[in-house]
């Protein structure tokens, strides 16, 4: 048989022997070794921007598109603090609620901002996101006056 012919037959046999290869050999969970699989953290497309920033809804615009500084200023420090990859969730807590900010990058290097709230009773009941932000939130510091003098 000539060789170009040949080349074709030889790739079919070759993948035909690695699938029935996978056929074989010992069966059951004891005979398994585990593959680890690292997956890398998700890409932004590029040349995807969001070209208009979605509504706020009210009450919390003092939290959405805020970092973790000023996060952290609003309602001082966090309870938890969780990283994964560029992604990171807060959480604040008091007697009325349990407030969490997840904060995303809007793009590679950029820093991250809250884009997401979630807020719920200690029971684990929704709770109105806006009414939590103002129960958890600091007192913004007033004008300081002197005190009088005799």
């Amino acid at each position: 048989m000539p060789l170009p012919r040949l080349v074709p037959l030889l790739a079919l046999s070759t993948a035909l022997a690695g699938l029935l290869g996978g056929c074989g050999g010992p069966t059951g969970a004891a005979g398994l070794s585990p593959t680890i699989v690292s997956v890398p953290p998700p890409r932004q497309a590029p040349g995807l921007r969001v070209t208009q920033p979605l509504p706020v809804p009210p009450g919390l615009e003092a939290v959405v598109g805020a970092d973790a500084d000023q996060l952290t200023r609003l309602f001082g420090p966090a309870r938890i603090d969780v990283r994964e990859a560029d992604a990171r969730k807060l959480q604040w807590s008091g007697a009325a609620c349990i407030l969490d900010a997840y904060l995303y990058p809007g793009s590679r290097g950029a820093r991250a901002v809250a884009t997401f709230v979630d807020a719920r009773r200690g029971d684990g009941r929704d709770v109105d996101k806006a009414a939590c932000v103002a129960a958890l939130r600091r007192p913004l510091p007033g004008p300081t006056t002197p005190s009088p003098t005799p």
